[in-house]
């Protein structure tokens, strides 16, 4: 009797979602999606009212929002049913390219060579070291694969060794949150002791006692990093000793080392200004000074080296950044002496110090540039890159004295190289290049260039394009756009083994290199943000429309694609020129603007006033609220979308992605599809296992493939 009740509930339950039971390849009758509640919440700010029928949606413990996540996850999953075999054939065609018993390129510090290395079959990876020399023994520090047993997300992060390589601090976090707890380790006796300090940043430094630990705690209900502690080993951490707190909400602060071991320094961002202390590593429970006052719009980063320290910075409007000079016992600004001027063409991103050389990073025209510089001015060059679609920067160098330089190389086109350069040799070794396994891959078989589309006030952003070599230009290729576009983060043309799935099926992949980032120097991160944060949006619409005019694609085979702010691009692109995209791909998208820069009890809110502007002056209130997506849903056509969230997302609340969708479904006019995934167990950073992540993948690739008829 109890198997008949059995298989009659579950006949009902086919009845009710139409189609479940089919068979899997075919595609799912229509079936209602869910249909949220609308529970009018009037927000008012400088006499404007707006009415927010899904405000009620902020809260994770209330169990109808729960119960409308996991409905609409439950219409994605039928809807997408029939994509189910063709998802995980994706996902182990993605893997089946990644060698799985890899090893990263051991590096030395302090007397010991470190690895890290992944096994096959495991999600996670080992850390171990070999003393002296790498033919010694492999000395196991962390086993993440073992750590991460009982836990559906798991990271590890902050390794800090004592420099008497004894005992290593560390932090793991097993919510998604990024809120991490700091233990330590003895590496002798693989001993986890006593010390325990929850909600930090997951980094800390060691004094040069190797007894005094240092570390950024956050505040728990912003996520703010707000006070630097100092923790003594085998003491509880309620007694631990505030060392500085970050009280003005815009900042965030953090602690580290130099690489000369000599001095530790805390840092204090905001995104237009900064500011240093630093204390002699010798003695950690002095007094930190203050390297040179915080000055509103001045940013800048210190490195120390034989009684100097380095200071790269925008002072005196050198908007592309220059390097100045200043000896141990003069840091204020006013002592800074001009070491690199500033170029209106170049910008300068950061500088590595040796012994005998100085190694500068270079951005022109968008191409990263690596400047080989001999402290007493014997020599200079750089290295030599030929292409335009590539990546290159410096990598692991924490030795002084040493002639090599480690960077890593990579076209768009073509795997990742790690090498080391003698600088006074000026000979390269290749120390490990990227293995794409399979046996299908050839780097001849694709091509990569870099175009410039016309933006409508005149402006010229480039693209980079690659392409399987047999793909046809006639209009009917499919081509996924990808940008990002904020804070002035570039995406520069990298390599993807993953992305050649979507290649080899005929799909050309395409980065904008849109304002708001910094591909073509600081100005071109100004002039994508605050009151000219619409030039991102339109740059990316304008790289669309000129692709299709060049017969790369055309609207019916054009998607479009980003993340967290640029899932905010996608959230204003769909309402500025829905028409231009087949479908849409919006990871932990920044979507409700306006009502989340109002909310300053929201992790990271106050920070990014000087990125969007502080919506409590009615100008920038004004300006968001014209393209936030959440606020300019209308009763129109959208494209197909794929959303996509977290429920313990600390950098974009999972209620922005769930709101849009519902006032999406409530407002749209076609027949279109519209999914919300929701990652119940992780956050901004989707899964955390490095196979695991690829089922996500193989997730947004299915819908695309599926809509351009490619899915079998």
């Amino acid at each position: 009797m109890k198997l008949l009740v059995l298989r009659n509930c579950f006949f009902i339950l086919c009845l009710i979602f139409a189609g479940s039971c089919q068979n899997s390849k075919e595609k799912p009758m229509r079936i209602t999606p869910p249909i949220a509640k609308k529970k009018p919440t009037k927000l008012e700010k400088h006499g404007d009212i707006r009415v927010d029928d899904y405000y009620w949606m902020n809260d994770r413990e209330d169990q109808e929002v729960l119960d409308y996540l996991n409905a609409e996850n439950a219409y994605y999953q039928e809807m997408t049913s029939h994509t189910k075999e063709f998802q995980d054939s994706l996902f182990q065609e993605m893997k089946s390219r990644i060698k799985e018993d890899d090893s990263s390129v051991p590096y030395k510090y302090n007397g010991y060579w470190y690895i890290t290395k992944y096994e096959t079959g495991q999600e996670y990876p080992i850390y171990l070291r070999r003393k002296d020399s790498m033919e010694s023994k492999d000395e196991p520090m962390f086993d993440c694969n073992q750590m991460a047993k009982d836990h559906e997300y798991f990271k590890l992060r902050g390794i800090a060794i004592t420099p008497d390589n004894t005992l290593a601090s560390f932090a793991t976090d097993t919510v998604s949150r990024r809120q991490y707890t700091i233990q330590v380790k003895n590496l002798e006796t693989g001993k986890i002791y006593d010390d325990k300090v929850e909600n930090t940043t997951g980094s800390s430094v060691w004094g040069n006692d190797g007894k005094t630990l240092f570390y950024a705690k956050k505040d728990p209900v912003t996520l703010r990093s707000d006070k630097i502690y100092r923790h003594t080993l085998g003491t509880s951490a309620e007694e631990d000793v505030l060392v500085f707190h970050e009280k003005d909400s815009t900042f965030n602060t953090f602690v580290y080392k130099t690489k000369s071991r000599k001095y530790l320094v805390i840092g204090s961002v905001s995104t237009l200004t900064s500011e240093y202390q630093i204390l002699d590593a010798n003695d950690p429970e002095g007094d930190f000074k203050i390297f040179s006052p915080r000055e509103r719009g001045v940013e800048y980063s210190i490195a120390h080296y034989n009684g100097n320290f380095f200071v790269l910075t925008n002072k005196d409007s050198a908007t592309n950044f220059k390097l100045m000079r200043a000896t141990d016992e003069k840091t204020d600004a006013k002592f800074w002496e001009e070491f690199i001027p500033h170029r209106d063409d170049v910008l300068l991103e950061d500088v590595d110090i040796f012994k005998d050389y100085y190694v500068l990073s270079e951005r022109e025209n968008g191409l990263n540039k690596l400047k080989i510089v001999r402290w007493d001015g014997s020599d200079n060059y750089y290295l030599p890159f030929e292409s335009e679609t590539y990546v290159a920067g410096t990598s692991v160098n924490l030795d002084f004295d040493t002639q090599e330089l480690r960077y890593y190389y990579n076209e768009m086109g073509a795997p990742y190289a790690v090498i080391d350069f003698n600088m006074a040799k000026k000979t390269k070794k290749t120390l490990k290049e990227q293995e794409v396994l399979g046996g299908k891959f050839d780097k001849a078989n694709y091509r990569t260039e870099r175009l410039w589309a016309t933006a409508r006030d005149g402006a010229k952003v480039p693209i980079s394009l690659v392409y399987h070599k047999d793909t046809k230009f006639d209009g009917t290729s499919p081509l996924l756009q990808y940008a990002y576009g904020s804070y002035g983060s570039t995406i520069d043309p990298y390599f993807s083994s993953i992305r050649l799935s979507l290649l080899d099926r005929g799909f050309i992949y395409a980065i904008a290199h849109i304002r708001g980032g910094e591909y073509l120097g600081r100005p071109w991160y100004e002039d994508g943000k605050l009151l000219k944060k619409k030039n991102t949006f339109t740059d990316f619409i304008d790289c669309s429309k000129f692709l299709i005019e060049k017969k790369y694609t055309s609207a019916e085979h054009l998607y479009a694609s980003g993340g967290s702010a640029g899932g905010l691009l996608m959230g204003a692109v769909v309402n500025m020129a829905p028409e231009l995209y087949k479908g849409v791909i919006a990871a932990v998208p920044f979507v409700d603007v306006v009502t989340t820069m109002l909310d300053s009890s929201i992790p990271l809110t106050t920070g990014e006033y000087d990125e969007w502007g502080n919506p409590n002056e009615k100008e920038f209130y004004d300006y968001m609220k014209s393209y936030s997506p959440y606020d300019n849903v209308e009763a129109m056509n959208y494209p197909n979308m794929y959303v996509s969230t977290g429920l313990h997302d600390s950098q974009v609340q999972y209620w922005e992605p769930a709101k849009w969708v519902a006032k999406l479904r409530e407002h749209k006019t076609d027949h279109n599809l519209l999914f919300l995934d929701t990652n119940m167990d992780a956050g901004h950073g989707g899964a955390s296992g490095r196979f695991e992540s690829l089922k996500e993948t193989a997730k947004e690739y299915a819908f695309i493939l599926d809509l351009e008829g490619k899915a079998p």
